[in-house]
């Protein structure tokens, strides 16, 4: 077991006063048997209201109100967590090693159908010439095997960049662009893994790695795909890696446009500016 702590920083910067319309906040990491909350605040200016709820992805949702105009939204997130590592996977990789064209049981088929169903449909037929093109396919292959080679294969084939741009690419995109942020691998992985029959989804969190301890970093972005008895298992194509306690989920969704940290809008007179400052901080605690 870890303990971590966590900050992170999300500020607004605005020329001229704005009226703040609700924000939506996704910062609270997902407990489990992996993972506790030890501590956790919030400090956010101009004066709010709060309210949470659990979404439908049982994620821990805040919603915020604000009463007056501003020139300055600043939402700052401190948590204390207790990881724990996740020894699934290599306990019995054997049970893994079944076709991957394997059939998710019946009472779990419902349930799932919504995380195997694309969120670019009108790129199958593209996501397809590659995964063939990379002899990637779910006839001769293992499960683990697939997944594992999907994972480095988006790892090793494109060039990582960071994007400041808001949103994801499409994964037509980032296959011909070569590039990417995580969130565009992530999204990449999660359609390429759902057109070989894998229920997958998109996981937005933190990383703890060196750039993270330093400060200055973003949020994180990979995948979970589902796999008969072992669950949700993540597999991160920024690294290469399948996932572990340096991973911290927050946020889960079928599709990556749900899972944004911050969310929300503003009111203020035409052209209004905004300076954007994200501050991701991960450390031993």
């Amino acid at each position: 077991m870890q303990r971590l702590r966590i900050q992170h920083l999300t500020e607004y910067q605005f020329y001229t006063p704005v009226t703040l319309h609700p924000h939506r906040l996704l910062l609270r990491p997902r407990e489990g048997h992996d993972l506790r909350i030890e501590s956790s605040k919030l400090d956010i200016r101009p004066a709010y209201h709060i309210h949470w709820y659990r979404d439908v992805y049982d994620n821990s949702v805040a919603m915020l109100n604000f009463f007056d105009t501003t020139t300055q939204l600043t939402i700052y997130s401190e948590v204390v967590i207790q990881h724990y590592a996740d020894p699934a996977m290599t306990q019995e990789p054997e049970r893994l090693l079944q076709k991957a064209a394997f059939k998710y049981d019946s009472h779990e088929c419902l349930e799932l159908s919504a995380f195997k169903q694309s969120v670019y449909r009108e790129e199958n037929y593209s996501i397809q010439a590659w995964l063939a093109a990379w002899g990637i396919n779910c006839h001769v292959q293992h499960t683990l095997d697939v997944l594992i080679r999907l994972n480095q294969l988006i790892h090793t084939q494109f060039r990582y960049r960071i994007r400041e741009e808001v949103g994801v690419q499409s994964p037509v995109t980032t296959i011909h662009l070569g590039s990417g942020s995580c969130r565009d691998y992530a999204t990449l992985m999660m359609e390429a893994s759902r057109q070989l029959g894998f229920a997958s989804r998109f996981v937005s969190g933190y990383l703890h790695a060196p750039a993270t301890e330093a400060g200055n970093a973003t949020t994180h972005a990979w995948v979970e795909i589902y796999m008969p008895g072992f669950g949700w298992q993540g597999f991160d194509p920024t690294s290469g890696c399948m996932t572990g306690n340096k991973h911290i989920a927050v946020a889960v969704a079928r599709n990556p446009s749900l899972v944004s940290p911050v969310s929300g809008s503003y009111l203020g007179p035409a052209n209004t500016a905004a300076q954007l400052i994200v501050n991701v901080q991960v450390n031993k605690f």
